[in-house]
This record gives C-alpha cells, sequence and structure tokens, in this order.
C-alpha cells in the first residue's frame, strides 16, 4: 500500500461500496491519503508481524502487490529478496485466515519471455518461459501462489502487466526514455506495449469485485518502438548494435537510469501481449492507449521549482 500502485489501488478500493474494511502493508508509507484504510509499516522481512496483522484482520480477498521490479526501487538482489520474503510472509498470512475466499495476484507479461519460438503477442494459454531476471522472479510467485491456493480451494486472479509507466511510477523502463539521449535497437526496433498506473489499479479493483480465478494480461491499446518513443519525446535516438549495448549501459547507470535485462529484451525484441480476455472478463478496455501513455511520460516535469517565501506570499 505504499508503492505508487499499491496506493493508487487503495484509493480506489475505499470508494468502493462493496468494500467493508481495509487493509494494508508496506516497508514506505502510503503516497495518497487514505481515509478508511488501516495502514502498517513493515519490512517483507518482518514475517511474524505480517502473519499477525493479515491473520488478526482476516479478509475476505487479499490483493499482493508486493512486487519489487529490478531497478525500480531496487537493484536486483534487493528486489529479488524483498518479492520473495514478502511472498513467503503473505502466503503463509493467507493459509491462516479462514474466512478468505480470493486472491488476487500481481504478475507481469515478462512471463512469457522473449525466447526463440515463443509467440509475439502471446495470450493467457502461451507456455511460460520467461528469459529475465524479472520474469523468473514472477513466475515463482505465482507458481507459489498457485500452491496455496490448490492447498486452500481460493479462487486466484492473476494480473499480468504490461510495463507501467505513471508519474511517480518508479520504473527502468519510463527513466531510460526519459533521458536526453535514447539507444535503441539499430536491427531490431521491435514494438512493445505498456499500461498507464491508473487503469492498472482500476483492473486490480475489478479483479478484486469479481473474485478473478485465472490469469489475465493487462495491456495498453497499441504498440510503440522505442525510436518511435524517441521521436515523440524529442529526444535524440541513438541506434546501437549489439556491443554497444554494454557501453550504453554503463553509460546510463551513471546518470542513474540502470538499464536491466528485462528491459533491454523490450529494445531488442519487444513485448507485446494479447489482452482481449481482460477486456471482456474485467468489462472495460484501459482508458490509455500506449501511445498516450508515452506522451504522458514526457509531458511530466522532471523538476518542480518552486518560488522562495516571500515571492509566494506575494
Amino acid at each position: 500500500m505504499g508503492s505508487e500502485l499499491g496506493s493508487l489501488v487503495a484509493v480506489k478500493l475505499e470508494a468502493q461500496p462493496w468494500v467493508g474494511s481495509l487493509v494494508g502493508l508496506d516497508s514506505d508509507p502510503p503516497r495518497r491519503r487514505l481515509r478508511k484504510a488501516e495502514f502498517h509499516l513493515l519490512k517483507p522481512a518482518e514475517r511474524e508481524r505480517i502473519v499477525e496483522v493479515v491473520t488478526a484482520f482476516n479478509p475476505h480477498v487479499l490483493i499482493n502487490i508486493s512486487v519489487w521490479e529490478p531497478d525500480a526501487r531496487a537493484g536486483l538482489r534487493d528486489a529479488r529478496s524483498f518479492t520473495s520474503d514478502a511472498a513467503v510472509a503473505i502466503i503463509g498470512a493467507a493459509a491462516e485466515c479462514p474466512a478468505l475466499e480470493s486472491v488476487v495476484l500481481r504478475s507481469g507479461i515478462e512471463v512469457y519471455g522473449r525466447g526463440r519460438g515463443t509467440p509475439t503477442r502471446p495470450d493467457e494459454t502461451a507456455p511460460l518461459h520467461p528469459t529475465s531476471e524479472f520474469g523468473k522472479m514472477l513466475l515463482g510467485l505465482e507458481q507459489q501462489t498457485a500452491v496455496l491456493a490448490a492447498r486452500a480451494g481460493l479462487a486466484i486472479g492473476t494480473l499480468r502487466l504490461a510495463p507501467v509507466l505513471g508519474k511517480h511510477v518508479p520504473s527502468p523502463l519510463g527513466r531510460l526514455l526519459r533521458q536526453p539521449v535514447v539507444p535503441y535497437s539499430a536491427l531490431a526496433d521491435s514494438p512493445f506495449a505498456v499500461v498507464q498506473d491508473g487503469d492498472a489499479a482500476d483492473a486490480f479493483v475489478a479483479a478484486a469485485a469479481r473474485r478473478l480465478n485465472e490469469p489475465l494480461n493487462l495491456v495498453a491499446p497499441g504498440a510503440i518502438t522505442t525510436l518511435q518513443a524517441a521521436l515523440r519525446g524529442h529526444r535524440i535516438p541513438l541506434p546501437l548494435f549489439g556491443p554497444g549495448w554494454g557501453l550504453a549501459g554503463r553509460l546510463s547507470n551513471m546518470f542513474g537510469a540502470p538499464i536491466p535485462d528485462h528491459v533491454i529484451e523490450v529494445m531488442h525484441r519487444g513485448r507485446l501481449a494479447d489482452g482481449s480476455r481482460a477486456i471482456e472478463v474485467l468489462g472495460s478496455t484501459p482508458a490509455n492507449s500506449t501511445a498516450q501513455v508515452i506522451d504522458h511520460l514526457y509531458a511530466w516535469e522532471s523538476v518542480v521549482r518552486v518560488g522562495s517565501v516571500s515571492q509566494a506570499v506575494a
């Protein structure tokens, strides 16, 4: 509930008439003002406290958005550790909740991978063969939660999100695209899709309300390539071949925009998925297309300058 997406989901849940009480956990405080929710500041490793809080609340629906994307809020090692610790604690707590009916889980379309022979636009029936560290993290999370659901007879709804972008969302892809110079693959500038954080939050609320019991791909309509995105944002596109990516990665890291392997995968092989099933089941299409999400990305101010106190009073 402290992440940008988590706090946005919480705000939207508070407005739902079917939601009675709401409890959330995170290692960071919520980024929005919450009027009804009860929040607990807990680190992922505080397993006993997490189990205590969740079992005392005994929810009917559990929404697990505790996923740390590598090089978003934490580096790969910490992201893997935080995600694993949170999963163990939350799954352990869920197993002790007699009132629990449904789990809604955050995953990503990275679980399909981009290996040889992988469908360009996989639907939910496609094999899961992640080819990036983030994809492997997400697949492990899906597998752990599926075991819990099978043992406890729970409905499990998995939302496989395209890369999430939003005004305050820490995203390695978003940071890279906002650099003055944006590298792209000169040999294979493949298309990818994204999803706006607000549209992702709406999907979590709809999935929880419907007690979703299947995986769904959530992607914004349309697609874009890295070169097209850079040109829309009036950035300088830098064509790269194989060896150039190593140098580009080191330079980008120096400027505060590390490029993890799942983002390099986007640059080289694209990242698409078939989102038609989500539209059918959840009853709505994401409001923002991929091109609109990218345009919003470039419309955000990097630095907001505030005048002095005397200027403000005047």
